[in-house]
């Protein structure tokens, strides 16, 4: 089956959904970096195992937040301007984390066309649960050591090397022999990479410029295992384990998150991801309203609502 948002929303609720602000978008990416900083200097000032850790946990949660400002900017969906998406989408959202916005677009755009079926490129990303207990278990840990980061690595140098097409959900497709051209292939990488390695660095010069340039380092251990932990439970609860991926109403998951959650799992509301779904261009910061509005015109009746996380963890073991 096929639902729209006209289904539930009237033409007028749609517009205002749809309006965007410069100052809601800023402040998103605000919170965020705000949230980095502070994840920094928890570790710079108390140096120690335990706040280590948490840093870890805010940092990797952080970069999913970085994820998901580059998703939403690739939807030209938090500031009026399309260029103001691109460059502040870029720098605050996909640079740090290693990608851009013109390589996710086109990715992303397909999901959103061919969701749960066979060609959407994000399958791999949700297939395979739920797992049981112990298969769970051995996912997670292979995040958190870090092992899935070094396969999230070697994926990254071969798709801006030019060598695979963009795919973030583990499926490799070679580019064409015929379209390969050897040496040219470094200069691809660091064409592509190019804005990524010039804001990492600038995130390291601030750091270093403060005396903690070694706080530069959780950021590379972050992207290597909590970030990866944070990003695979995210995929589930929009995804995953649903009655009928098919069905537009049934494959695609909201999950209400508490500060922790949203720390880690949900931040920029990307847990109203069944509301996303149903209008695409909808900004972040207009998702709860938007919730709100069909939760009480009984789109969720038979659409997939979670209590928390909790529960999505549940259902994947």
């Amino acid at each position: 089956m096929s639902f729209n948002a006209k289904d539930y929303l009237s033409g007028d609720e749609i517009k205002s959904l749809l309006e965007r602000s410069d100052w809601k978008a800023a402040f998103e990416i605000a919170h965020t970096w705000f949230w980095i900083s502070v994840a920094f200097a928890l570790a710079g000032f108390f140096p120690n195992p335990f706040t280590i850790v948490v840093s870890l946990f805010m940092l990797g949660g952080k970069q999913l937040a970085c994820a998901i400002i580059m998703h939403d900017t690739s939807h030209y969906a938090q500031f009026k301007s399309k260029n103001a998406n691109l460059i502040f989408g870029n720098l605050f959202g996909g640079y740090p984390v290693f990608f851009g916005v013109e390589q996710y677009r086109p990715y992303h755009l397909a999901h959103h066309t061919h969701t749960g079926e066979d060609t959407d490129p994000d399958l791999n990303l949700t297939n395979g649960y739920p797992a049981g207990t112990k298969s769970l278990v051995r996912k997670v840990l292979r995040d958190l050591v870090g092992l899935t980061g070094i396969k999230i690595l070697y994926a990254l140098i071969m798709i801006q090397s030019g060598l695979w097409k963009f795919n973030l959900g583990g499926k490799v497709e070679w580019i064409p022999k015929e379209e390969r051209k050897g040496i040219g292939h470094i200069v691809i990488f660091f064409k592509n990479m190019a804005g990524p390695l010039v804001v990492n660095l600038l995130m390291w010069v601030i750091l270093w410029s403060t005396g903690n340039g070694w706080l530069y380092l959780l950021w590379i251990g972050a992207y290597f295992t909590t970030y990866q932990f944070c990003l695979r439970i995210r995929s589930i609860a929009e995804h995953s384990v649903v009655p009928d991926r098919h069905d537009n109403q049934r494959n695609t998951r909201t999950t209400y998150a508490n500060f922790i959650e949203r720390m880690l799992f949900a931040p920029h509301h990307v847990n109203y991801h069944a509301e996303h779904h149903l209008l695409m261009t909808v900004p972040s910061y207009n998702l709860p309203k938007m919730h709100h509005l069909l939760k009480q015109r009984g789109y969720f009746d038979n659409g997939l609502l979670e209590p928390n996380y909790l529960q999505i963890i549940r259902l994947a073991a």
